[in-house]
């Protein structure tokens, strides 16, 4: 399918620009109208509830979604950005959660983990994240029927890799994982060569190269050679995982990492539903539902948690 009608009406706005653009004023205020759906997003009736728990390496920051007739389903939620990037308020946290929550019924907590900044790598950002996940298991979720853990692309890797590890310690895993355009595996498998040449035309600012994807794994874990197999979790043994959601953007780089996982998943006996975003690129989930894609992306997670 060609790159939905909406985004490539818009590419002309990005067309010349790198990320290294963008510190100019000019560039990034034509990015900023780039990123612009084609209406407003209204957030759904939720309840929303900042604070925070203990994690290894001090506080770590929380967000509560409750919708006002709570089922019983309970969501974590992991955002993206390489590992190095990403808040509670980027579009595919918040939005995200607010969606989930409203569309399911379902009590939602998005975690603030510690990013690969100033000096921290692996496995501070997964420390982080699996100290949410205990306390949300353990407690705010203990009396849940469903209980979920879920993330987009490096947040889908830091999920996945809670959830091996849970099955490793023997204590009570996730029912279901989620999981948006994973970034799982170093290196990513190439494209094929239709997808290639079908991504050709998009902006550096819409593309992984090799060198961004090393310099991501770098960043994270400090080497390139020698990762943990949590670090980058399609490595790791995948059998006796819970059932997955997948959900893959067709406009992405990172999509064969997914696609991949999706395979091992299934030569591990791992229950996987996998649904291919159509027209979509990577982080489209930073988008809102004003974009039917993302509508239905959403709506994909959001059954399963009403199943």
């Amino acid at each position: 399918m060609p790159l939905d009608s909406y985004l490539a009406q818009r590419l002309h706005l990005i067309a010349d620009l790198t990320f290294a653009d963008l510190v100019d004023p000019e560039a990034a205020s034509r990015f900023g109208r780039f990123a612009e759906d084609p209406s407003p997003w209204v957030q759904p009736d939720v309840a929303v509830e900042n604070g925070e728990i203990a994690g290894p390496h001090g506080p770590v920051p929380v967000r509560t979604y409750t919708p006002r007739d709570p089922g019983s389903t309970a969501l974590l939620w992991v955002h993206g950005g390489g590992f190095l990037a990403g808040d509670l308020d980027m579009p595919e946290a918040h939005v995200v959660a607010s969606e989930l929550a409203a569309r399911a019924q379902a009590s939602v907590v998005c975690v603030d983990y510690r990013l690969a900044t100033d000096g921290v790598r692996h496995p501070v950002p997964l420390d982080d994240v699996r100290a949410a996940w205990r306390w949300f298991r353990n407690e705010r979720a203990a009396d849940a029927h469903t209980v979920a853990l879920g993330g987009a692309s490096a947040g889908a890797a830091l999920a996945l890799a809670a959830a091996v590890h849970d099955r490793d310690e023997d204590v009570r895993p996730a029912d279901l994982l989620l999981l948006a355009y994973p970034f799982a595996h170093f290196p990513v498998p190439a494209p094929t060569a239709a997808t290639a040449a079908d991504m050709a035309h998009l902006p550096p600012t819409m593309r992984f190269t090799t060198t961004d994807i090393e310099f991501m794994v770098e960043n994270y874990v400090g080497r390139l050679t020698d990762l943990p197999r949590d670090a980058l979790p399609g490595a790791a043994a995948l059998h006796r995982l819970p059932p997955v959601r997948l959900l893959v953007s067709e406009y992405d780089d990172l999509r064969p990492s997914g696609e991949l996982l999706a395979r091992q998943l299934t030569a591990s006996e791992v229950p996987v539903t996998a649904y291919l975003a159509v027209g979509m690129p990577h982080g489209h989930l930073n988008r809102t539902p004003a974009l039917a894609e993302v509508d239905r992306s959403l709506d994909f997670f959001a059954d399963a948690l009403r199943q």
